[in-house]
């Protein structure tokens, strides 16, 4: 089902929401220049449809959301965004945050701390931003794609754009399937140059942030990750008190794509211990 939201400043924010009605609710947050289809390898496991009301939203700027002119560099619009999706999905909810949705998760607690989260699951994900920042480290191929990946000239930015969709898979790509690359890649031209511009205009650091989550969460990054660091998935599971850890051998930054039945199975379980109190 698609329905949409009102987010800060009265952007419209697609939803699509699947799964059991009634059931906990788990929500995904996805990354730069792509779309709530990211999660399409989770919202078909048949298990977590059975188990949980299953939630991802476009992020502003991306997919089917509204495209507004300013909020990208704002960590109230981003918590606010956040905080309508979590009305709809329902609470507490396990939030999912995937590379630069880490990110809005991160400004989801600046702004409202854990209220209405049962827990929280950051996947290849940055937690901060700008240069000095740990948590924001990024890997070689996110430096190679920029500043040309931003470019308003398609004939400039087209060659960066993919050379970082094949990437997001380790640094050959060969993890996830060609058809697949090309989705990412087709994803990240729909968003403007303009917004995947904005993105990067923030300089903002989430130490005190991350100490101060009182909800379980867990940490999955890939060794392979060539998008952003896994010194960034550390420092994140250093700072949050209790928090878990996965670090998957020869995986890049799609490890719910690259290995989605290990994924949905730790997601899974990690969901169901928060249901029971585990």
């Amino acid at each position: 089902m698609r329905t949409e939201v009102i987010g800060a400043d009265g952007v419209r924010i697609g939803v699509r929401i699947e799964g059991t009605d009634g059931a906990p609710p788990i929500v995904f947050v996805h990354g730069w220049a792509q779309s709530a289809r990211a999660w399409d390898l989770q919202f078909a496991d048949r298990e977590l449809r059975r188990a949980h009301r299953l939630v991802a939203f476009d992020l502003r700027g991306h997919g089917t959301s509204d495209v507004p002119a300013g909020g990208y560099d704002d960590p109230v619009s981003w918590a606010d965004d956040l905080a309508a999706v979590l009305a709809v999905a329902g609470t507490p909810a396990v939030l999912v945050g995937w590379s630069y949705g880490g990110l809005v998760i991160s400004d989801y607690l600046r702004v409202h701390g854990t209220a209405g989260l049962a827990g929280i699951v950051l996947v290849g994900a940055i937690t901060e931003i700008g240069k000095g920042h740990p948590g924001g480290k990024v890997g070689p191929a996110m430096r190679a794609a920029l500043p040309a990946a931003l470019d308003e000239d398609i004939d400039i930015a087209l060659p960066a754009l993919t050379a970082f969709s094949v990437a997001l898979s380790g640094e050959t790509g060969r993890n996830v399937p060609g058809p697949l690359v090309q989705a990412l890649l087709g994803t990240s031209l729909t968003v403007q140059p303009s917004v995947r511009a904005a993105l990067f205009r923030r300089d903002v650091g989430s130490a005190a942030v991350l100490s101060a989550v009182d909800v379980p969460s867990l940490v999955v990054h890939g060794d392979a990750d060539a998008v952003v660091d896994i010194t960034a998935g550390e420092y994140a599971a250093g700072k949050i008190p209790g928090c878990d850890s996965r670090w998957w051998s020869g995986v890049g930054h799609l490890p719910f794509a690259e290995d989605a039945q290990r994924f949905n199975t730790t997601l899974l379980r990690f969901a169901g211990e928060r249901v029971s109190g585990a």
